[in-house]
């Protein structure tokens, strides 16, 4: 059966943490990428594609230093567009979202405005991801425009163009930061783990965490039952844990 899908990478290292896809990994992916096997679009156009193609989008969380270093030069040699959603209030800094670190997580450098702007240049999208990476449940209602337009004032005050896709910062939304969301982006992302359907809200666009998918071999297995079926049991494992974490689990996620 053919399958479209969002593909979500945050860093490219070799560190096996949960943001982490190692660098012979990402390698043996792009090369799935570019085979011809799938159809790569960019986010936008992703939804468009008819439900009978195979088709992925490539998108990067959070803007690390090595997508400027190893994931970029992969994918432009291979011709394979993908969206980097950035966080102004963190550029050129590091992912201590808050001033903190999570215990498992590398801390790890994120690019800088010149690096994101000539990405911009070489044809990659910018997205935003918030200004300063906060879980938009969480914060006060008065605070969501500077965190959603500062944000976008932000990226195309320095990259020269406006986003107009977002990422959701650890797929935690809900109805008054999604009405924000809508007025400002042409498309945003969750951190569901599944495929698209037939007919999406460009809202709240499913994603398919690519940590996940790391096994040599894993994506040969495109649209596959076998591989549908380690979706939807992957997908159950993350509800499972988030029911289990209750209220505070927005806190201990990665995304």
């Amino acid at each position: 059966m053919s399958m479209r899908a969002i593909l979500t990478y945050h860093s490219v290292d070799d560190s096996g943490s949960p943001i982490s896809v190692g660098r012979a990994e990402f390698r043996a992916h792009c090369a799935f990428l570019a085979s011809g096997r799938v159809r790569v679009v960019s986010l936008e156009a992703l939804p468009d594609v008819p439900s009978h193609e195979d088709a992925v989008a490539i998108t990067f969380d959070d803007g690390f230093e090595n997508f400027w270093s190893d994931a970029a030069p992969e994918l432009e040699a291979r011709g394979l567009p993908a969206t980097v959603f950035a966080v102004p209030g963190h550029v050129g800094a590091h992912n201590d979202w808050g001033g903190r670190q999570v215990t498992g997580i590398p801390h790890l450098p994120l690019m800088s405005w010149d690096h994101l702007a000539r990405l911009r240049e070489r044809g990659f999208a910018i997205g935003a991801h918030t200004r300063t990476h906060p879980a938009l449940p969480a914060i006060p209602a008065t605070q969501l425009e500077g965190e959603l337009g500062g944000c976008v004032e932000d990226i195309e005050g320095q990259t020269g163009v406006r986003p107009s896709t977002f990422a959701y910062p650890y797929g935690a939304w809900d109805a008054t930061s999604a009405k924000v969301v809508r007025q400002h982006f042409a498309l945003a992302c969750t951190t569901e783990l599944r495929a698209l359907r037939a007919v999406e809200d460009r809202a709240l666009m499913p994603r398919l965490d690519m940590y996940y998918l790391r096994a040599p071999g894993l994506l040969d297995r495109w649209g596959s039952a076998a591989f549908r079926s380690l979706l939807w049991l992957r997908s159950r494992g993350r509800q499972l844990r988030g029911l289990l974490a209750g209220p505070a689990g927005v806190a201990r996620q990665v995304a």
